[in-house]
């Protein structure tokens, strides 16, 4: 049952000064998601790269040789340790996503978006910078570590959107941010896979003194669009936070994210990031996962693979580019993110029992319409429910609960996937939504 509660009382968010912010913001937010997901079909070789190169010995060797213990405790073999492996290595980059994204979104409250985005542009940028350079597994490492620490522009960039629309706009305007998500996940696996097979060091092999490595170009590609996006951001982008509005974002910090989470005051975004980061592990487990059934089930190839999650991407472009906006303008968040669950539900019960690659298919579209809705209904509402002076710390929560499931996900779906198959991950993903379709009917409607 949902209810309406009135509008927070702070000071509305200032009209921006240019349109022109939105590309800003969108590019953000695409170049975001292209680093985030440009490294997602390299982990096997990545894997095999930095074994030929250090062998078992050194801080990989003691790694893989945890990873093969728990496989053989699992009775699995020592390809279950390299999924691991690749869970492990995405869930570094979002653990430090979890850890610092509510620390940038306060900051931009404070000093302003266009600031922050420029330091958290620079710092990514760096990230793949030393990428590029990492001739060892541990400099492998240490990029991740940079580029998860300064992903915050990610919170950043959405609270410049809630800061350029109205109320009444708000959730739509979100879209953006759904539609930049499902670019940057279809752009960034094509690019990784690519150009992974362009390897400066078979004509220049004497750059491998400077650590040039096999997985240079695609890091370069990374590193160049960030430097086109931190020219962009420092020539165009208008500040969108006023002084006054600025001048009450001086909250105290809270270093702990979770209990930054925990003293939220309003109950319902509480209970709205509960149904978000509830989602998040549902549909995160798809994607560790969805790849590895396809060929379990259907004997993908790794090109089938890519066109796979390619249709998925299109349908998420659609879905929040397009059929969400139309939705917003006659039906309330809290509706179309109940709608969006239950068809997310239906869509990861049907990729479960799908016997035939049609129906995958078919599964696939469901739930791409139906995070296509909960992204930016969910969005939307916490946005709403937050005041104007406290957008970049409440949605810099609500980011960092989802690089939390992304931190955890991976490695407990690819264990579950091993242990007790498919179609028990996919139902059990569709159960985790089908709660937070239970919890999401309580959500107030918020007043615009």
């Amino acid at each position: 049952m949902s209810t309406t509660i009135a509008a927070p009382s702070a000071s509305p968010a200032p009209t921006p000064a240019r349109k022109l912010s939105l590309g800003v913001i969108f590019l953000t937010l695409y170049i975001d998601l292209i680093g985030f997901s440009i490294i997602f079909p390299l982990g096997p070789d990545l894997l095999t790269h930095y074994l030929g190169l250090e062998g078992h010995a050194g801080g990989l060797g003691w790694l893989l040789s945890q990873l093969d213990a728990i496989a053989r405790a699992l009775g699995k073999d020592s390809n279950f340790a390299a999924v691991l492996f690749g869970g492990v290595i995405s869930s570094v980059f979002s653990i430090l996503q979890f850890i610092f994204a509510p620390l940038w979104g306060g900051l931009s409250d404070r000093l302003g978006r266009r600031g922050v985005l420029r330091w958290t542009v620079a710092g990514t940028a760096l990230g793949y910078l030393v990428w590029m350079l990492s001739g060892s597994f541990w400099m492998f490492l240490l990029s991740r570590l940079v580029s998860g620490a300064f992903s915050g522009n990610l919170s950043v960039a959405t609270a410049a959107v809630a800061d350029v629309t109205s109320r009444a706009d708000r959730s739509k305007a979100m879209g953006l941010v759904g539609a930049a998500f499902g670019l940057g996940l279809v752009t960034g696996p094509t690019i990784g896979a690519f150009t992974a097979h362009i390897n400066l060091l078979h004509d220049y092999p004497h750059l491998a003194r400077f650590g040039v490595n096999p997985f240079t170009v695609p890091a370069l590609i990374a590193f160049v669009l960030c430097l086109v996006n931190l020219v962009w951001i420092s020539l165009r982008f208008t500040e969108t936070l006023t002084e006054a509005t600025r001048a009450e974002g001086h909250e105290p910090r809270t270093k702990n994210p979770l209990r930054a989470i925990l003293l939220l005051d309003d109950p319902a975004m509480r209970r709205a990031n509960a149904v978000a980061f509830i989602f998040s592990l549902a549909f995160v487990s798809m994607e560790t996962s969805l790849t590895f059934l396809a060929a379990e089930r259907f004997g993908y190839t790794a090109r089938q693979n890519g066109y796979l999650l390619g249709f998925l991407g299109l349908c998420a472009i659609i879905t929040q580019g397009w059929l969400v906006r139309k939705l917003l303008k006659t039906r309330p968040e809290t509706k179309v993110l109940s709608t969006g669950l239950l068809a997310s539900a239906l869509g990861l019960v049907v990729i479960g029992f799908a016997l035939q690659p049609w129906l995958l298919y078919v599964g696939l579209a469901l739930l791409a319409l139906g995070s296509g809705l909960v992204n930016p209904a969910s969005t939307g509402l916490i946005s709403l429910y937050a005041s104007a002076a406290e957008q970049g710390r409440i949605l810099g929560i609500f980011r960092s609960l989802g690089s939390l499931s992304r931190a955890i996900t991976p490695i407990l779906a690819g264990t579950a996937f091993w242990m007790f198959g498919s179609r028990a991950l996919f139902v059990s993903a569709a159960i985790l939504s089908a709660v937070a379709w239970v919890l999401c009917k309580r959500l107030p409607q918020p007043v615009k």
